[in-house]
């Protein structure tokens, strides 16, 4: 809809900043309301079930119009954020009954889905981060910000594989790019529910002063652009934005988000919630920013040995001091989200309440750094000493501010008694001219005998005494002057209390206005410490998730692994899968074993379906990610090395979006894999090739399997039901065959979860079949087929008795005998399919496939 136009001064001013703002909802303040107009209005009357009203309903052409009361506003807002739009909130900059002409309104902030700065209930131990990504010949800088705890990194990407699988890990919905972006990076960039927000890259003082410790030109300029945007959409102080940290993707444990959906490590696949996911399992935080920094531990995993061991040895100090540990954990129940609190403190938004937390959060820093020092084995000494109380800041706030405040810090009540001593005369004043009120009263009621006589103050009439009518008789004339008549009483003054409502309401005035005075000054005394706070809400992070895993290693029995660096050898023996184990109990998981030697590099597993064996694959990838962020793993003991990718091909799934099928999904995957894996990288592949025919599959699972063992070298387990790919243990000499085991019973097949040596006698794929209730007439039939091919018979196996008129027709179709001389069996006999490429095999299935066709 066109937007309307009118010749009002106000909906020229409206139009005019409209103009500037072209992709947000206008929310535009007159009196009590923001109002929306023209296709603002017709849009959020929808998204925000508001009524649809007009402005000049007698107008050729109304302007449509809907509005939210200012002080229910956020609740809205937050519906248009949380659905990916941008909202413009427009002020009213000067007291209406002051201006002169129009009242004068700016925009005072650009709301958009990666600035939020309020936190929903149960989204505390979230983060949410909006991203910049500046593309330049081939690299990619990218940084990202969380607003509401002024975290900032930045780094540089070498490809688009990368740089996806950073975007993905943070799931930030909005990205700013530059003003010019090639329509391959714009496609990229905005895949999703992502929103771009274009932008240039102004270097401002803030943003020298975020970007002063780089030395990449392409990260800074990306700094820069992200930075200039926070300013223009913020319009405000962003003291709390700390300096951007440079860090590199490889420098921790590498997954890509294939990896992080298969895994269940942050969000469940199929739910898509927090439960039933690794995080779940391992998350005992008591504070906000160490839940977040949990997700950040498990996200991105550490390579350095040093450092996972000095994390371990704290983890070890923790479970050995259950009393301390207790104690600590009392404690930080207590402390609220310092990062959080020092972002409201710059964004001039703390209130008194606020203030308080942060006050009561900081009263439980001496304590923690008590029970530290009773460890004592030395492993939280450089913590220990690095803590700072910041107890200046906890003592003004103690002395500064009531200990109960009103959430308003406009109206008073915030500012203690005995901090400032003109405010504590004002309210002296204040208290003897009440009391003054109130003996007047006394002698009021007294000197005219009527005893319901009342001295009372509202806003529009200021003080007056209210007699009844049934008592009006009683006042004695001229004592009092009239002051407003009500249906049943009258108001009165004297000349005596409008002196004193005078003395009253400016002290009120005067103690206000000197108490939000005292207010700002107290929140700009603390904004000077916002580093120190936020270094300190780091520390109290890392002992927060600490704590977390000492937790959870004492509850769930998990063991300390042996981390080695010098070898690729892994031994694991009874390792449970941590969050199956949550749902099953422990008594009822059956734990496994895996041992890869250094004359190991795959083990190729075999069993029926619905036995475990993705979930032992699944097991041993949670099992590396818990061990190199610094947890105990859930096993009986683990003896692991360090490894530096994670690739996983698990499950079967398309993306018709991309015009990919699940086969091409699968190989995209297996190719990820088999390009960037090294001899020190974890892969789990789960049925490779069972999205393409029965030969073609086989071909090329043998083919990647061949090329894994011969070039790539890394820790592997695949699992398949080709049994015909069991033989390859005798010619790949770091291959070893495993199994599900599994027996038959009175015909029944039950699945022991346990894994053994030695290839799966059978896929027991009827078996299963046979659980899941297909009619046993079909169950039988798939019996003889079964058995006619594996006697490798060249004649298909004979059909079924012929069926009455009134019956089915049988569900399997004859097969066609298969030609003796076939040029395609003979080129497929020449083909060296132990010295070809995967890309190689999957040329000439092609090549055969189409002669296949064309015959």
């Amino acid at each position: 809809m066109a937007k309307q136009t009118s010749t009002t001064p106000m909906m020229q001013q409206y139009q005019a900043v409209k103009d500037q703002y072209p992709d947000a909802f206008l929310f535009y303040r007159i009196g009590d309301f923001y109002e929306l107009f023209n296709d603002d209005a017709i849009k959020g009357s929808q998204i925000l079930e508001l009524t649809l009203t007009a402005r000049s309903k007698n107008a050729e052409n109304p302007i449509p119009m809907c509005g939210v009361p200012h002080h229910a506003a956020q609740s809205y807002i937050d519906i248009l954020v949380d659905r990916g739009y941008k909202v413009a909130i427009c002020e009213q900059m000067e007291d209406p009954k002051k201006a002169v002409g129009m009242v004068k309104r700016e925009v005072i902030q650009l709301v958009t889905p990666g600035t939020k700065m309020d936190v929903k209930i149960g989204e505390a131990k979230s983060n949410n981060y909006l991203a910049a990504v500046v593309p330049e010949e081939g690299r990619y800088g990218m940084a990202y910000a969380d607003l509401s705890t002024g975290e900032f990194k930045v780094t540089v990407l070498s490809n688009r594989f990368t740089l996806q699988n950073e975007l993905a890990a943070l799931g930030t919905r909005e990205i700013v790019v530059p003003n010019e972006l090639s329509a391959e990076d714009e496609k990229l960039l905005g895949q999703g529910e992502r929103l771009l927000s274009k932008a240039d890259a102004v270097v401002s003082a803030e943003a020298s002063y975020v970007s002063q410790d780089l030395t990449d030109q392409l990260a800074v300029q990306v700094v820069s652009m992200l930075m200039q945007y926070l300013l223009t959409t913020q319009k405000r102080s962003l003291a709390h934005i700390q300096k951007a940290v440079y860090y590199e993707p490889a420098a921790y444990l590498e997954m890509d988000q294939d990896a992080r959906t298969n895994l269940d490590i942050i969000k469940n696949s199929r739910t898509g919630r927090k439960g039933d996911t690794l995080l779940a399992v391992l998350d005992k935080t008591k504070t906000a920013m160490g839940g977040r920094l949990l997700k950040q531990w498990l996200d991105r995993p550490l390579l350095d040995l040093n450092a996972i061991l000095a994390r371990q040895n704290q983890v070890q100090d923790l479970l050995d001091h259950y009393f301390e540990r207790s104690e600590l954990q009392e404690r930080l129940t207590k402390v609220y989200d310092l990062e959080r609190l020092a972002g409201r403190v710059a964004f001039g938004t703390v209130n008194g309440r606020d203030l308080i937390q942060l006050q009561t959060s900081l009263d439980q820093v001496p304590t923690v750094q008590a029970v530290l020092q009773k460890l004592d084995d030395g492993s939280f000494t450089a913590l220990l000493k690095a803590i700072d109380p910041v107890a200046d800041v906890a003592g003004l706030i103690r002395r500064a501010i009531e200990p109960e405040p009103p959430i308003s810090v406009t109206d008073g009540g915030v500012i203690m008694r005995g901090y400032d001593a003109k405010l504590d005369e004002y309210r002296d004043a204040m208290a003897n001219s009440k009391q003054w009120i109130a003996d007047l009263e006394a002698s009021e009621r007294q000197a005219t005998g009527i005893h319901n006589l009342r001295i009372r103050y509202n806003k529009v009439f200021g003080y007056y005494i209210e007699v009844t009518n049934s008592q009006l008789d009683k006042v004695p004339e001229d004592r009092y002057e009239r002051k407003q008549t009500l249906t049943n009483a009258e108001r009165f003054t004297t000349p005596e209390l409008k002196a004193k409502e005078s003395t009253i309401l400016e002290a009120e005035e005067r103690a206000t206005g000197l108490e939000y005075d005292l207010f700002q000054t107290i929140r700009g005394q603390v904004k000077d410490q916002i580093a120190r706070l936020q270094k300190l809400a780091a520390q109290i992070a890392a002992l927060d998730v600490l704590q977390s895993f000492a937790v959870v290693a004492e509850n769930d029995h998990y063991v300390r692994p042996a981390m080695h660096a010098g070898s690729h050898d892994l031994a694991i023996h009874g390792g449970r899968h941590p969050v199956v184990e949550q749902v099953l109990g422990e008594a009822k998981y059956i734990p496994n074993d895996v041992v890869m030697d250094k004359d190991t590099d795959i083990l190729l597993i075999t069993g029926p379906n619905m036995s475990g064996k993705s979930t032992y694959m699944r097991q041993l990838a949670l099992t590396v990610i818990m061990a190199q962020a610094g947890s105990f793993v859930p096993a009986d003991d683990a003896s692991m090395p360090i490894f530096d990718q994670i690739y996983t091909r698990i499950g079967a799934a398309d993306d018709l979006a991309n015009g990919q099928s699940t086969f091409m999904v699968e190989m995209l995957e297996a190719n990820a894999a088999l390009s960037h894996a090294t001899a020190s990288s974890l892969i789990l592949f789960d049925e490779i090739g069972r999205g393409t025919a029965t030969y073609d599959g086989m071909a090329l699972a043998q083919a990647i399997i061949e090329y894994l063992h011969d070039h790539v070298h890394a820790k592997t387990l695949f699992s398949t039901h080709y049994h015909e790919l069991t033989a390859l243990a005798d010619d790949l000499p770091k291959l070893a065959n495993v199994h599900v085991g599994a027996v038959e019973e009175n015909g029944t097949l039950v699945f022991l979860h346990k894994m053994m040596p030695g290839p799966a006698d059978k896929s027991y794929g009827i078996h299963v079949a046979k659980l899941a209730g297909l009619p046993s007439s079909l169950l039988n039939r798939a019996d003889t087929i079964l058995t006619k091919l594996e006697d490798n018979s060249q004649e298909p196996a004979p059909a079924a008795a012929a069926p009455a008129e009134d019956a089915q027709l049988s569900l399997f179709a004859p097969e066609p005998p298969k030609p003796k001389d076939s040029p395609v069996l003979k080129k497929l006999a020449k083909f060296d399919l132990m010295a070809a490429t995967p890309m190689e095999a999957m040329n000439l299935l092609y090549d055969l496939q189409k002669q296949l066709k064309k015959k």
